[in-house]
C-alpha cells in the first residue's frame, strides 16, 4: 500500500474545485435510478456542514429516496460523544422508515459512517464512504496537520476507541479516485477485507459527493446494492 500523501500537483488543483463546491447548492439536481423511499443519510467532509451535500440529497429525494444530512453542524473531527449523537438519529430514523438506513459519507464522514454501522449493524443496510482515509497511515493525506492543529488530538489517536480499518459487520463499498488531491487513493481504497467492494472514481477530493459524476455514481451503486 502507498501511505504517501497525495503530491503537491494533485493537492493544488483541489483549489479549482472550492467554487463549484460553495455553489453546489443552489444547483439542480442530477438524474439518476429512482429509489422506493429508502432512508439514506449523508455525513459532511472535515471542515463542512449540511451544506455540502444539499447537492446530493437533492438528487436523492428526487429520485424517490429519502436523503438526510447528520444534522449536528459542522464535521471538526472526532469527539468522544460523536457517536453517541448520531447513533440515536440512526435509530429514529429507521424507526419512521421502518427499515434500514443506508450511510454515505464523504471524506472523514465516511469513517464515522463506518463507525457508526459498527455500532449497529442491525439498522444499516448499506455504507458508501467517498474518498474517506479509513486505510493504512491516518497521515496519508493533505489534511492531517491542519486537524492536529484545530484538534485536541493526533489523527492517530482519535478519542473514540475503535480499528478504523476494520470492516464494519454491513454490506460496505469504497469510492476512491487517482487524482485525489487530498486523500492518499490507497487509503481510501484500502485493503480487499476492509470493504465488500472497491469503486474507482476519477475526480478531484471536492468533487466526490457533489459533481455530476459523482452523484450519478452513487445513485448506480444505490440502484445495484439495494435493488
Amino acid at each position: 500500500m502507498n501511505d504517501r500523501a497525495p503530491p503537491l500537483r494533485l493537492w493544488a488543483g483541489e483549489a479549482l474545485e472550492i467554487p463549484k463546491l460553495l455553489l453546489s447548492p443552489l444547483q439542480r439536481a442530477v438524474p439518476i435510478a429512482a429509489g422506493h423511499g429508502q432512508p439514506v443519510i449523508v455525513y459532511p467532509g472535515y471542515l463542512t456542514s449540511d451544506v455540502s451535500s444539499i447537492r446530493l440529497r437533492r438528487s436523492l429525494n428526487a429520485a424517490g429516496y429519502a436523503a438526510y444530512g447528520w444534522q449536528i453542524g459542522k464535521n471538526s473531527g472526532a469527539r468522544a460523544d460523536l457517536l453517541d449523537r448520531l447513533v440515536p438519529q440512526l435509530e429514529e430514523l429507521s424507526q419512521r422508515h421502518q427499515q434500514g438506513a443506508t450511510l454515505i459519507g464523504w471524506s472523514l464522514g465516511g469513517v464515522f459512517a463506518r463507525e457508526v454501522a459498527k455500532q449497529r449493524p442491525d439498522l444499516v443496510r448499506l455504507v458508501i464512504t467517498l474518498g474517506s482515509p479509513f486505510s493504512g497511515d491516518p497521515r496519508a493525506n493533505n489534511a492531517w496537520r491542519l486537524y492536529e492543529l484545530l484538534n485536541d488530538h493526533r489523527v492517530d489517536s482519535p478519542p473514540i476507541a475503535t480499528d478504523l480499518a476494520a470492516k464494519p459487520p454491513v454490506r460496505t463499498l469504497a469510492v476512491h479516485s487517482p487524482i485525489d488531491g487530498i486523500v492518499a487513493q490507497a487509503a481510501a481504497r484500502g485493503l480487499a477485507e476492509e470493504s465488500d467492494r472497491q469503486v474507482e472514481l476519477t475526480g478531484r477530493h471536492l468533487s466526490l459527493a457533489r459533481s455530476p459524476a459523482g452523484i450519478r455514481l452513487i445513485g448506480r451503486l444505490l440502484a445495484e446494492e439495494l435493488g
